[in-house]
């Protein structure tokens, strides 16, 4: 998946309205609205015509730069997943698609895609690829700056078992950052309950963003997640940015695609977990995630596999 999608401010304006009647993840999720237990609204259905931009086969995703979708959103360039996953076979980026966009709450994918022209890349033109990180896999010791403007890395945090998600603090769209740091949130609550857990579990929400991110910023975006203007917060679950020298290699490790445009950034969501020994245990792409499988994921981690 991609986020924090790319468009003007009177189409970002219309955006914004559709995302949260679409969706409903926020980093402060208030609580269920009524007529939730009434049943699932139908879901709505719309045309789509658009170009691939590149192509997840590991995730079963998309991103997609759509055309303006009628009655839905303007043109910008969206993930999504594809339905059927055998369909990606057929696509590759800069082909020309149709397909139908399927919206129900808190979830939307393509079906029906058809590809109608296909990429001009010359043939032996390598296409984009993502790398995905995978379980043994050892993380580089990437370099940080965190809220509090010291400069960390991510194998000081070797021994203890490193959730780590990317974000950007100024991401306007419910079901992207302000998700995971809503899920964030409620992990860090739930290891705070366990003492015995909490010395050995590490949250590190990193932003591509450094420009706008700074350690200020930082600092008040983590305090508004938490709900909390406790300090101690920082101890186990920090926010920092990626300096721009570091960014490209970062983002290729992650399997983080962006770009900024038009004081947004297009990009994909990375969510790793990071066994004691420094290596990865599990990798997530996109949103389709709950606090609960990272919390099964510390409870194993702990013992990885050498």
């Amino acid at each position: 998946m991609t986020s924090p999608l790319i468009s003007s401010p009177p189409r970002l304006a219309l955006f914004c309205l559709c995302a949260l009647l679409a969706f409903s993840a926020a980093c402060n999720r208030g609580p269920s609205q009524p007529g939730a237990a009434t049943g699932q609204p139908a879901a709505k259905r719309y045309s789509l015509k658009g170009r691939v931009i590149s192509v997840d086969k590991n995730a079963g995703t998309a991103n997609i730069d759509n055309a303006p979708i009628a009655g839905f959103m303007d043109a910008m360039i969206m993930p999504y997943t594809i339905k059927p996953p055998s369909t990606l076979d057929q696509l590759r980026p800069g082909d020309s698609i149709t397909a139908d966009v399927v919206v129900e709450p808190e979830k939307y994918w393509l079906e029906n895609v058809k590809v109608t022209g296909h990429s001009k890349a010359p043939a032996g033109t390598p296409t984009a690829t993502v790398h995905i990180p995978n379980p043994g896999d050892r993380v580089p010791d990437f370099k940080l700056i965190n809220q509090n403007g010291k400069r960390i890395s991510l194998h000081q945090y070797r021994g203890q078992t490193l959730l780590l998600t990317l974000i950007y603090t100024r991401c306007p769209f419910p079901d992207f950052c302000p998700r995971v740091s809503h899920e964030f949130a409620a992990i860090d609550h739930q290891v705070r309950g366990d003492w015995a857990r909490y010395g050995r579990v590490h949250l590190l929400s990193i932003s591509f963003d450094p420009a706008h991110d700074t350690p200020k910023v930082l600092r008040a975006y983590g305090f508004s997640c938490a709900g909390s203007k406790d300090a101690t917060l920082f101890t186990h679950w920090e926010f920092s940015a990626i300096p721009p020298s570091e960014l490209p290699k970062f983002a290729d490790y992650f399997g983080l695609t962006y770009k900024e445009e038009g004081g947004l950034i297009t990009h994909s969501l990375s969510t790793a977990v990071i066994s004691p020994n420094g290596k990865i245990f599990r990798w997530y792409h996109g949103a389709d995630w709950r606090a609960s499988d990272l919390l099964q994921d510390i409870a194993t981690a702990t013992h990885p596999a050498s």
